[in-house]
């Protein structure tokens, strides 16, 4: 069955507006503040591929292609909302105020890296994939039914759709009219499988059917795109109209994570190729081009306060004693299972006999 989901973009790839209607809304203010924050995130992510490959944090989950993404859907928040994200999010939460230095911590397992800060709702990073669905559901209906206005954004892969959690999330906000938006950044590979192996639909976006809520896809690329259809779920949602799903379709420059080798099942020429076409941030160098707003100075200068603010949390975070191993054991529920003794214990053996 062929359904029409066609992709909504904004700003197309050489920098032009296509969509009349929002141009007037494209201000060189707005578009400076983004391409900041764009800048900022793939900064941040390229250091800390750098720190994991010196051994100064651990395994690390990059998002160099998907800052459009993360960066356009997050401004869209207001202070009072909710965020869900996934363990690649990191983005996101940093665009909605989280520290660099957190978000350094989180990485080297320190649990102040899972505290939000203050007067933030940022979740602490889901990595069981798809889990956090249901629990932005719970969150979005606790909103309604305290008469607030707030609402909930909750970010998940590809592969989430393929989770049951997926479906009773969906299912869930939908009986209950949750102001929530499920924002999927489909960026093509669950891993090492890609989209077409996962599933028959043509589009995630047309699995809000079955649910009977909005469904759209958006060009994930196009941090206006992502922006203003974000914007509009968002305050839909507030204004009782419920929840919305969010088919961002982007792409992943690089590995899964940093413990992963994406040349064995993707062609890199691919990621080559989109570099020079749809690159989030050269897209919107294209448009400060066009409209007369590009400032080399300007760039050269947000580059040198993105690289200081970066080196200071590389200093706050290894100022930190390293992480004490006990506390994934620990903090799992209020009083540990037996299974969870029994791991603790094993671990702890092996540790000693590692120190020997």
């Amino acid at each position: 069955m062929e359904l029409n989901f066609p992709i909504v973009q904004v700003l197309n790839e050489d920098g032009t507006v296509v969509q009349p209607e929002y141009r007037e809304q494209i201000t060189k203010e707005l578009t400076m503040t983004m391409y900041r924050h764009l800048i900022r995130t793939r900064m941040v992510d390229r250091k800390c591929i750098s720190l994991q490959r010196q051994g100064r944090i651990g395994t690390y989950v990059p998002y160099e292609g998907q800052e459009a993404c993360q960066v356009g859907s997050a401004l869209a928040l207001n202070d009072g909302d909710w965020m869900f994200p996934t363990y690649r999010d990191h983005g996101a939460m940093m665009t909605f105020g989280r520290s660099l230095t957190q978000t350094l911590l989180y990485w080297k397992g320190r649990t102040e890296g899972c505290v939000p800060p203050e007067g933030k709702k940022i979740v602490p990073p889901s990595v069981p994939i798809a889990t956090q669905l249901p629990h932005a559901a719970g969150a979005a209906c606790a909103e309604k039914w305290k008469g607030t206005k707030n609402a909930v954004i909750v970010y998940f892969g590809d592969g989430a759709t393929s989770e049951g959690d997926f479906h009773e999330g969906l299912n869930f906000a939908s009986v209950f009219n949750a102001p929530v938006v499920f924002f999927n950044q489909n960026n093509q590979y669950a891993i090492s499988v890609p989209i077409t192996r996962q599933m028959k639909t043509k589009t995630i976006a047309q699995k809000a059917l079955a649910y009977d809520i909005p469904g759209l896809r958006i060009d994930g690329n196009d941090v206006f795109a992502v922006y203003f259809k974000t914007t509009e779920a968002l305050e839909r949602a507030r204004n009782g109209g419920g929840p919305t799903l969010i088919e961002a379709v982007t792409w992943r420059y690089g590995a899964h994570t940093t413990s992963d080798d994406p040349s064995r099942y993707r062609d890199q020429e691919e990621s080559k190729k989109r570099r020079e076409t749809t690159d989030p941030i050269k897209r919107v160098e294209r448009l400060m081009q066009r409209e007369g707003w590009w400032d080399e100075e300007w760039v050269n200068q947000v580059q040198e306060e993105v690289n200081a603010e970066i080196e200071q949390a590389v200093v706050e975070m290894e100022s930190y004693p390293k992480a004490n191993v006990s506390d994934m054991f620990d903090f799992v529920f209020a009083q540990p299972t037996w299974t969870i003794a029994e791991q603790k214990e094993a671990y702890l053996q092996w540790k000693r006999g590692m120190e020997r």
